[in-house]
């Protein structure tokens, strides 16, 4: 009797345990993955949606822009990203530096259909939209673009400056 209870207290440890890590800070795209813990990045860190304190929209179309293309925050703001697709196929807005998106756009030549999902990304089907909310703590000059194949080659990319 008492291995049953056993098992069974492991089994709702497990249940509680993956229904915790399923919560993510903020929504990215279809995927249906969990986010890992936040990570600190050189253009800052994945914000909680509750702390946003305001939002900026970002519109993606067929013709590889963005806009607006340029956006400023104040250091240690966190700010909603509502990523919207107002194209007829997939986009995406990566934040990051000039060689992290240089890099990403490499990999995502040679692997086209790689899945990912870290807080910095949000991948939006046309006609759709998503939220990254992203709490920039660091200051400086940083990037945007989109890496699905092609897109970025296009020129579909952008850049934002945070101001201490």
């Amino acid at each position: 009797m008492k291995a049953i209870q056993f098992i069974a207290a492991c089994a709702l440890l497990v249940c509680a345990t993956a229904s915790f890590s399923h919560e993510r800070t903020s929504h990215h795209g279809d995927h249906g993955h969990a986010a890992a813990a936040p990570q600190q990045q050189a253009w800052g860190i994945a914000g909680q949606a509750g702390k946003a304190t305001r939002t900026i929209t970002l519109r993606m179309t067929d013709d590889m822009r963005f806009t607006p293309s340029h956006f400023s925050v104040k250091q240690g703001e966190t700010v909603r990203l509502r990523v919207e697709n107002k194209g007829q196929v997939l986009h995406e807005v990566v934040l990051g530096t000039q060689a992290s998106l240089d890099e990403h756009a490499a990999m995502m030549r040679q692997h086209p259909d790689m899945e990912h999902g870290e807080a910095h990304m949000a991948h939006v089907k046309p006609g759709r939209k998503d939220d990254l909310v992203w709490n920039f703590n660091r200051t400086g000059s940083f990037d945007f673009a989109c890496l699905v194949a092609g897109h970025f080659e296009a020129g579909m990319r952008g850049s934002f400056t945070v101001t201490p």
